[in-house]
């Protein structure tokens, strides 16, 4: 049964296109992840899904419910938690779910024991009366999804969860994340620009500058790479380059003076390879393909880290301005 599905999302903001024609569907209790770069749509979308911008053009179904005619059920059948911090630093942890429960009409009998069991799924539960000013960056990101999950929603969206978190505590909310799944057969959706993170995923659709470029399982998109992927330095660049290509019959790829090419059983390939090659090699390395190279490969380039979204938040507030006066 699909608890998403997403058929030809259009968002716009006047002239500009953020989501392209977007289509797929999200499986009950699945973990589906959206990859991309800053800037590729990611937010765009997890925001329409969860009722906070009305698409263009297309349909949009979160637990049956249309996103756009029926939000308010959508609301009640999700969880979120945004890139950005939402707690209230002036209250104290169990005062934050406290007032969510609230918000959501939980049941005063249900409340306690839902703040408890909660508090000990995240960890924080010798914390739970301290102000959340004190938190850490990633005791505040466990809140925050102990906090999204007090209405036992249907679907939680974490968008960039652990965005800005150093690898030690990204990796500890990955082993919640997991043991969310295992106790509460719960379906997760979120949106990452991290290879390692997407890995956790059961399929992933890659996105780049609003449009999904491929949807599959990890493996099967890994698989698209064709191979091993062998990776060399040379002394000679430019005569390496070419007698990859005139020789060998491959497709190398240049990349900060390394070369790289994919070749199908690299470990049989390479001592051969190394005997006959007529170039100084300064390093060479046979390695599996990872999501890094399923990017390349779809896209034609790396994840653009340096990529500023402040450049599509101008557009959206300038939209809004401008949808305000008329």
């Amino acid at each position: 049964m699909d608890v998403i599905a997403v058929d030809n999302l259009v968002k716009r903001y006047g002239v500009f296109e953020a989501v392209s024609g977007v289509s797929f569907n999200v499986a009950e209790g699945e973990v589906f992840g959206f990859l991309g770069p800053n800037g590729a749509g990611k937010t765009t979308t997890i925001n329409v899904l969860c009722t906070l911008l009305k698409p263009t053009a297309g349909a949009v179904m979160v637990n049956g419910f249309d996103a756009v005619r029926q939000r308010d059920q959508v609301r009640r059948s999700i969880g979120l938690v945004f890139q950005e911090p939402t707690l209230d630093d002036y209250l104290t942890a169990e005062q934050n779910l406290r007032f969510h429960a609230y918000a959501y009409d939980l049941p005063r009998a249900e409340r306690e024991p839902r703040i408890a069991e909660l508090f000990a799924l995240v960890e924080l539960s010798d914390r739970r009366r301290d102000r959340v000013r004190i938190y850490s960056g990633g005791m505040k990101r466990r809140l925050e999804i102990a906090r999204g999950l007090m209405h036992r929603p249907r679907v939680l969206f974490l968008d960039e969860p652990t965005l800005g978190l150093d690898p030690q505590t990204r990796h500890h909310i990955w082993d919640y994340i997991a043991q969310l799944r295992r106790q509460q057969s719960i379906t997760i959706f979120l949106t990452t620009h991290y290879m390692d993170e997407a890995e956790h995923c059961d399929r992933i659709a890659i996105i780049d500058h609003g449009r999904i470029v491929a949807l599959d399982t990890v493996d099967a998109l890994k698989s698209r790479v064709g191979g091993d992927v062998v990776t060399l330095v040379a002394d000679d660049t430019d005569a390496a380059m070419r007698e990859l290509v005139e020789r060998h019959q491959l497709s190398p790829r240049l990349e900060a003076g390394h070369i790289s090419f994919t070749v199908t059983r690299g470990d049989e390939f390479l001592p051969e390879f190394v005997r006959g090659f007529g170039q100084k090699l300064r390093s060479i390395e046979v390695r599996r393909p990872t999501l890094d190279d399923v990017f390349l490969k779809l896209t034609g380039h790396v994840i653009r880290e340096d990529e500023k979204p402040d450049d599509l938040a101008r557009l959206k507030q300038r939209h809004r301005r401008r949808s305000a006066r008329s």
